[in-house]
Order: C-alpha cells, then structure tokens, then sequence
C-alpha cells in the first residue's frame, strides 16, 4: 500500500505530515501513541515503539498424540527462526508425548542458541529466548562459526593422518555447534530485513546486506558438513595403510583449501575487495593440486580405500570452492567502495 502525503510547516521550525486513519487502526495505535522516526540512508522510516511488546512475541504450538516429533521439531525451529521470544508447545488433551519432550530438549541443546525451558508441565513446555539482539551480533556470530568449522577441518585431516578415532568423532559432534551459530544469524537477519531497529543493533548498515550475509552463513554451514563427512570417512579406512607421502599431499591440499576458506572470511571481515579478489587465485591452485591428489590415490593407495579417499579429496576440493563463493559475496557487499562513481 502507498500514499502521497505533503509535508507541511507548523510553527515555522517543526515540519508534520498526517498518517492515514486506516494505517493507524490497523496497527492499533491510536492519539498518544508512541513511534520511532529514523533515517535509512535516502528513506524515512515510521515504526510503532512498542518494545515490552516484541520483546515477549509469543506463539502457541498445539500439538496431539500424532504429532510426530521430528514435525513438532521443524515448527518450533520455524518459530525461533521468524522471531518469536517465547514458544509455547501445548498438548490440550493430554501429557506431551516423551518422545516428543526429549526431541524439544535436545533441539534446544544441540541446535538452538540463546534459548532455554523456562517451564517443563505435563501438557506444557515453554521455551524463551534470552540473548537480546545486541548481545551477540551477526558478526561475532559469524566469526565464532567459522573458527568452529576452520577447527573442525584441521581436526579432521589430523585425525585421518594420526588414525585417531576419537578425535573425528569429536568432529563430527561439533558440527552441531556450527549449526546453533548458523541458525542464530538466520533469525537475526530476518528480524533485520523487516525491522531497521535490529538492523543496526546486529552490526549491519542496510538491508542488501542481509542476503550476502545469509549466503555466507550457508557456505560456512557446508564447509563445516564437509569436514563432518571427512571425518566420517576416516573412521571407514585404515589410514596407517597408506604412505606418508601420499597422507602428505593429502594434507598439503587440506592447508591449501583452508588458507582459501579463511583468507575469504578474513576479507569478509575486513571489508577488503582487493584481498577477496586475491582468494580466487589461491582457489584455483587448490584445483590444480586435486588431479595431482587422485593420481596418487589412484597409483598408490589399497584399491578398497580409493573411493573414500575420493570422497575426502572431492571435501577438501569443496571447503575451498566454499571460500570462493564467500569471497564472491565480498566482492559484491564492497564493490561500492572499489569503483567510485
């Protein structure tokens, strides 16, 4: 909806312009009401001031004995993302299902960041979420999650050069802790999209930014899948049968894909184009080193370890492919800064 109003002159130094009484109702404001005006960049922005209000948005979740868990589990998780505080999950009838209890607790331990059980009742559990948007910005966020998932691919290339077990399993254990990162930025940046207020208090200047921001997450998310799945792989090989220098290049293209992965975050955090410009140059070495990689593996690896050798080369490949598109994403967030009009 849009409607053409004149600005007018009250008073010689204060300048009003009337809202329409339909816009007005339909927000439940009414004279005395209170509002914020503040400025987005060339744009003039008018949002009612109702923080006790957003502070508590809450929503219901009905639920029966039907209601399968991992259902209930995707419905809570859309309602944290879209920014409800408090999520209330109700059965009416009857005591929530154990199973669909336990799925609740440990969407909450394993996935969900900021958000605890306030109360555990027979046909009741309410969940609130407790880190303000000022508390832990888009970019710290960002910068915790993507140490995470660089940590969890060095521990995986180490765990398949040392054969340790446990140490890949860890790995694949922390990939849970990138994801509560990563579902935590997606939740702030869609309250950001429509909400200039969280905008600024997440640490972003302007809408656009919201998408590269949300890409970049993505591309985190999968590069810390990919040093899930070499750690799994690990674990279905032997590596103590192949040769130290095979393990060698193996681990010479793994430091050359995360240098290309952290190099991109790196200029992301800068705000550098000329350093994320210089990433795709490293990527591509990268790929020139995976032919020389698989001839190897080919040649010189047990025939029944190649095609998981395989699968860890094609993850290293990918963790590198990821730092290109992050650094593409940077290329187009400071593009502005690079060319001048």
């Amino acid at each position: 909806m849009e409607e053409i109003r004149r600005i007018q002159l009250t008073g010689g130094s204060t300048y009003i312009v009337s809202l329409p009484k339909r816009w007005v109702e339909d927000l439940g404001l009414d004279k005395g009401s209170r509002v914020l005006i503040y400025r987005d960049g060339k744009n003039l922005c008018i949002q009612p001031l109702s923080e006790e209000e957003a502070s508590q948005r809450r929503i219901l979740i009905e639920v029966s004995s039907e209601t399968t868990p991992e259902s209930l589990v995707r419905k809570v998780v859309s309602a944290y993302l879209v920014g409800y505080n408090v999520i209330q999950v109700r059965n009416p009838e009857r005591r929530i299902a154990t199973t669909q209890r336990y799925a609740i607790k440990d969407l909450i331990r394993k996935k969900l960041l900021g958000i605890e059980l306030l109360s555990d009742l027979p046909q009741e559990l309410t969940l609130q979420v407790l880190v303000g948007h000022g508390e832990l910005s888009v970019k710290d966020a960002l910068r915790r999650m993507s140490v995470i998932a660089a940590s969890m691919h060095r521990d995986a290339i180490a765990a398949l050069m040392s054969d340790d077990p446990e140490l890949a399993r860890e790995v694949i254990e922390m990939d849970d802790e990138v994801d509560r990162f990563g579902l935590y930025i997606i939740r702030l940046l869609k309250m950001a999209v429509s909400d200039g207020r969280v905008l600024r208090e997440i640490g972003l200047s302007s809408p656009r930014e919201c998408l590269g921001y949300r890409l970049i997450t993505k591309s985190i998310e999968r590069m810390a899948d990919h040093a899930a799945n070499i750690a799994q792989n690990s674990l279905m090989m032997t590596p103590m049968n192949l040769s130290r220098e095979l393990l060698g290049e193996i681990k010479a293209m793994s430091d050359s894909a995360l240098r290309v992965f952290e190099d991109a975050i790196e200029a992301l955090f800068k705000w550098d184009y000329a350093s994320a410009d210089r990433v795709f140059e490293k990527a591509e070495e990268t790929r020139q080193m995976e032919a020389r990689v698989v001839q190897k593996v080919i040649k010189h690896a047990p025939i029944e370890d190649v095609p998981t050798l395989r699968l860890i080369i094609e993850s290293i490949r990918r963790t590198a492919e990821y730092g290109s598109d992050i650094a593409e994403i940077v290329l187009n967030l400071t593009i502005g800064e690079e060319i001048r009009d």
